[in-house]
């Protein structure tokens, strides 16, 4: 039934992918601590690395099939996209050697700001609109919605926690006046600069090695990434190619919804 359930995981982390930019990683942490609950201490660990795995190949294959167009809108962001990837490698170093209650109660704090922020804060849900076409590198990099010096606490808070920091990324695209669907797009190679380092820290660490997976590597349960990314790789690909059409403020409200179910989830797992 596990294996079942993981390739079913799979294929819902590849339709968050597509649509929110997630790469999976709000889906799988809660999972994997649920199915590896009697890895006792090592369970979060392994969670947030097997997490990595699947991030990492979700956003690359979203990447690749992402409109050139939409991609030129990172012109201009080497050291945001740097800075990112540095956090991530910080991050993982941390969550490698963190408590796991701190990892599961952190992630259960950064959900509940994030869905306050959407709702309360003007911008996410009816964003204002793009006023101003970009022109040549120096305007990409002033105009950008997220600024380089942010990418270091981005990155090292998302792979702490397991996930590729679309939550923060997605938001601050959102109300730079992008769509749901450009905000999205835009967060999967933002997440793979976060997720290549943290996985590259994860496959070195053997903190969790023996923790109940059928096979590991370092910390990261490889059979559970196999059999998730079996069934989250098609859909990414045949979604990417073409995506659903979603009014965008219907969009918007179910990404906060989403992060309200996996919040639940959470939330049910740690108490």
């Amino acid at each position: 039934m596990s294996i079942l359930l993981l390739v079913f995981i799979g294929v819902i982390t590849g339709t968050t992918t597509v649509l929110f930019g997630f790469g999976g990683g709000f889906v799988t942490v809660p999972v994997l601590l649920w199915v590896g609950a009697s890895a006792g201490a090592d369970a979060a660990v392994t969670a947030v690395a097997t997490s990595a795995v699947v991030m990492a190949v979700n956003a690359a294959v979203a990447t690749a099939a992402t409109p050139p167009a939409i991609l030129a809108e990172l012109r201009g962001t080497s050291r945001l996209l740097g800075l990112l990837g540095l956090g991530g490698a910080f991050g993982a170093i941390a969550a490698a050697n963190a408590p796991a209650a701190l990892i599961m109660w952190g992630l259960v704090a950064y959900l509940a700001v994030t869905i306050l922020d959407t709702v309360a804060r003007s911008g996410f849900l009816r964003p204002r609109r793009m006023t101003a076409n970009r022109s040549g590198s120096d305007a990409d990099a002033q105009r950008f919605a997220i600024p380089a010096t942010l990418g270091a606490p981005i990155g090292a808070l998302a792979s702490f926690l397991g996930v590729g920091g679309s939550v923060m990324t997605v938001p601050l695209l959102r109300r730079a006046g992008m769509p749901m669907m450009t905000a999205a797009a835009l967060a999967n190679p933002l997440t793979l600069c976060v997720s290549v380092p943290a996985l590259a820290v994860f496959l070195l660490t053997p903190h969790a090695a023996g923790s109940g997976g059928v096979l590991t590597f370092g910390a990261v349960d490889v059979g559970a990434a196999a059999l998730m990314l079996a069934g989250s790789i098609p859909v990414v690909v045949i979604w990417r190619r073409r995506p659903p059409r979603l009014p965008d403020r219907l969009h918007a409200w179910g990404y906060v919804g989403l992060l309200g179910l996996v919040l639940a989830a959470v939330l049910t797992r740690a108490v």
